[in-house]
């Protein structure tokens, strides 16, 4: 066989088994990666563990994953009990509505209701009047309410299912740790050298410095909203403060949704004073801390610039989804090592080129 044929039919080979690898780990890419994320992260405390565990391996991977279960998995799994409480409740509340139709005097509340309350007020004793146009109104609200619960609850059971998979993967990554970094600093040095191994070291210090933001920020975040309900006085402060750690790291509307939902909840208890507040509170001081804290813990723990830092998070999250808050600052921190790595380069032959010239 002719020699470069059958180099060109390794190559092909090569090519195909590499096709089937992504193939095969293509539905996983997004949990694999969220995985290395926490892997990243928690080494340290991975590396004491391993310390108590007198090189154990197994059993450190073990109490670090039982560990995550505790901090991730237990408070979801509390979060969706709660959602699923209060749809519960509201499907009691509104039953009586499809039996026995709305009250005759629509509720104190919807008349104060800023510039549609009045005419909303108007319609519901309409609506009353017309048996016929209310039914046929509440039909319509059924069926998209039960298609949310419902959506609601898979998304929830595959939150959970995502967060169970995320652990069983962090077990594995950690028992076999130092196999992985050995090849990927075997790797980075055989494929760039020096440049290979800082920017291994940058991906730790940018992935590491993204979730100390992400996390520092939304624990920042419950702590102000916790202080804001409880001078408001809204019910179920724990759980609203749970939720809000989890939804803060949702970019743009996590957040939002607990505080805003809160101020309605007051307003429609007739207390318009600490709703307002509420609603001041939520802008001022719950999504200001999201908007300030987060790019300063972020710009403190990695050496990406605030603007990189700020266009990597969102458009990370616009192109790859939840794991682009990690994958955008990183690849805009690998870019901007390497566009460095290639001035220098320019800028040093251009240094040696000028010399030659010289006399």
């Amino acid at each position: 066989m002719n020699p470069s044929h059958k180099q060109l039919i390794q190559i092909a080979l090569v090519a195909l088994l590499l096709t089937g690898c992504i193939a095969v780990l293509l539905p996983f890419t997004g949990t694999l990666l969220f995985a290395v994320v926490i892997c990243v992260v928690t080494l340290p405390i991975r590396n004491r563990l391993l310390t108590l565990c007198r090189g154990r391996s197994n059993l450190a991977a073990l109490l670090v994953s039982i560990l995550l279960l505790l901090l991730l998995v237990a408070p979801v799994a509390l979060l969706s009990g709660s959602i699923a409480d209060g749809v519960e409740l509201a499907i009691r509340y509104l039953k009586p509505l499809m039996e026995d139709g709305l009250p005759v005097e629509p509720p104190a509340w919807l008349a104060r209701f800023p510039l549609v309350g009045r005419d909303a007020a108007e319609y519901w004793q309409k609506l009353v009047a017309s048996r016929e146009e209310m039914n046929d109104l509440l039909q319509q609200f059924v069926e998209p309410t039960r298609n949310l619960a419902l959506a609601t609850a898979a998304l929830l059971a595959q939150g959970l299912l995502q967060l169970l998979l995320v652990i069983f993967f962090v077990f594995f990554i950690f028992r076999d740790a130092h196999l992985y970094a050995d090849a990927l600093h075997v790797g980075g040095r055989a494929l760039a050298g020096d440049l290979g191994e800082r920017m291994l070291a940058l991906v730790e210090g940018t992935v590491t410095g993204v979730m100390v933001g992400i996390v520092g920020t939304a624990a920042a975040q419950s702590v102000v909203a916790m202080i804001g309900f409880l001078i408001a006085g809204v019910p179920g402060v724990l759980i609203l403060t749970v939720a809000m750690f989890f939804l803060s790291m949702v970019p743009v509307i996590g957040g939002t949704l607990i505080w805003l939902g809160a101020a309605i909840w007051l307003y429609s208890e007739g207390q318009t004073g600490w709703a307002v507040f509420m609603v001041l509170w939520g802008m001022f001081g719950i999504s200001g801390v999201d908007n300030f804290i987060k790019p300063i813990l972020i710009s403190r723990s990695s050496s990406l610039p605030l603007l990189l830092i700020v266009v990597g998070v969102f458009g990370g999250v616009l192109v790859f989804g939840f794991i682009g808050l990690f994958l955008g600052p990183t690849l805009l921190a690998l870019g901007q090592v390497l566009i460095r790595e290639w001035l220098a380069h320019v800028e040093a032959r251009s240094g040696a080129a000028d010399e030659g010239q010289l006399p």
